[in-house]
């Protein structure tokens, strides 16, 4: 009797054994915000596909996102992969954290570089070399009260700065005091970023000085200062209004520059019989259509990663474009390649259509490390503009200042880097970075605020 359990046991021993699960690799990543809550929906149907994969993600909160990025690289306790917005690719590009993925994308038939809105897609190319893959794009243009446009005399959106000027003159006029035609938040660089980015010459030269002297961020900067000082837009901070959909239901003004999360807002906030009052419209250039930002996030894979086949295969997934059409269907979020866009959801939705237009127009903010912090003092120096009468002139001469001073350690980092650089880029194929060739470790070269450390610098 003893034996016989002995051999059931050894038996169910012996099935067990034969029918465990083979072990899966574990795939690690980092999401945020409202991506970071949904991807778990998405990645099941990745984990069917891949039995031999397993998913884990970690979420974490968008303002807190960056600081953790930086943590785990100063720690070395990075995922396998991440959600990485476009604005921070640069940075992590220069910590030498992120794999380049030319040689992945050219693999990958189903990921074509040529169905992507080519500036979501140039955003994530540093030294002709590709860091991300776009997931969503994140793009501003104009929120507006066509009823009040109309009952100023107007029949269409601006296409032009000198018509949007007209417009905003004639709706100030039909309003009357205390209410405005247009809102540009005093702390938020966004606005002013926009109209910046409508200059032919950029705000960051590639040799690390600013440029907001130049012709065309002058004349932005102009149209922006003379809008809030003309009293066409009052001089407020977002804290100066409780409730945004509230006070645009109410005519307190009448042009809103945002992003696509505020069509779902709109829709939900106001009224179903207020729901005619308002639409969207691409940005006005200064002699015809204007660009607008390339933001959202992209798909990365760091370095440190063992695991950069299966990293890659999960991006080639989300990429998919009935992948990104759920994407959308769950969190609003714009699909960065333009045969996403045949979904009915999208071509036929009005507010949507206008971003359809804008995304054909994109502009890369300046693609240095540096970059939020340059434009946290651009928006200070022009907050404190808009409250005085200082000449545009020497505005745009104190952003430059305060460019310069954070890019100084960058311009040394090139000055050294281009002694040895020809040699280098003649021995090497396909030509590196400067940064690779100057021989320094970028990771020894940026602080933990994306700016380039005392120690790279002589005294």
């Amino acid at each position: 009797m003893p034996g016989r359990c002995l051999l059931i046991l050894a038996l169910i021993a012996l099935l067990a054994s034969c029918t465990r699960a083979p072990d899966r690799t574990v795939l690690t990543m980092w999401a945020m915000g409202r991506e970071g809550e949904v991807i778990g929906a998405l990645v099941k149907g990745f984990e069917a596909e891949n039995p031999g994969i397993r998913v884990r993600v970690t979420a974490l909160p968008n303002n807190g996102a960056h600081e953790k990025l930086l943590t785990g690289f100063a720690g070395d306790s990075l995922p396998d992969m991440a959600q990485m917005g476009n604005t921070w690719v640069p940075e992590f590009e220069a910590l030498g954290a992120l794999v380049p993925l030319d040689a992945r994308v050219a693999a990958t038939p189903s990921i074509d570089p040529n169905d992507y809105f080519e500036g979501v897609w140039a955003s994530n190319l540093i030294d002709g070399r590709l860091y991300g893959v776009p997931w969503y794009v994140d793009t501003r243009l104009l929120f507006y009260r066509r009823d009040i446009l109309k009952r100023a005399g107007f029949d269409a959106p601006p296409v032009t700065w000198t018509e949007w000027r007209r417009q905003m003159v004639a709706i100030k006029a039909l309003v009357g005091p205390g209410r405005y035609a247009a809102y540009f938040p005093l702390n938020e660089y966004e606005p002013l970023q926009v109209l910046g980015l409508q200059a032919p010459e950029p705000m960051v030269t590639d040799d690390g000085h600013g440029n907001f002297e130049s012709a065309g961020f002058e004349r932005a900067l102009g149209f922006y200062l003379d809008t809030i000082r003309s009293g066409l837009a009052p001089a407020w901070t977002s804290t100066q209004v409780a409730n945004i959909w509230d006070e645009f239901d109410r005519g307190r003004f009448a042009f809103y520059i945002t992003g696509p999360w505020q069509i779902g807002e709109f829709r939900r906030r106001l009224p179903p019989d207020r729901q005619y009052i308002w639409a969207t419209a691409p940005m006005p250039g200064p002699d015809g259509p204007g660009v607008s930002t390339a933001g959202g996030s992209s798909l990365v894979i760091f370095r440190r990663s063992d695991r950069q086949d299966a990293a890659w295969r999960l991006i080639a997934y989300l990429s998919r474009p009935e992948i990104q059409r759920r994407l959308h269907a769950l969190t609003g979020d714009l699909p960065p390649r333009r045969s996403t866009w045949r979904a009915p959801a999208l071509v036929e939705g009005l507010p949507e259509r206008a971003f359809a237009a804008q995304l054909t127009r994109l502009r890369p903010s300046p693609k240095v490390p540096e970059w939020e912090r340059i434009a946290t003092e651009m928006r200070l120096v022009a907050e404190a503009a808009a409250h005085n009468d200082t000449p545009v002139a020497a505005v745009a001469a104190d952003i430059d200042a305060r460019a310069d001073a954070i890019l100084t350690k960058r311009r040394w980092m090139l000055e050294r880097a281009s002694g040895g650089a020809s040699a280098c880029r003649a021995a090497t194929s396909p030509p590196p970075s400067p940064r690779t060739c100057s021989g320094i470790q970028p990771a020894s070269g940026v602080d933990a605020r994306g700016g380039l450390d005392a120690g790279t610098s002589p005294a």
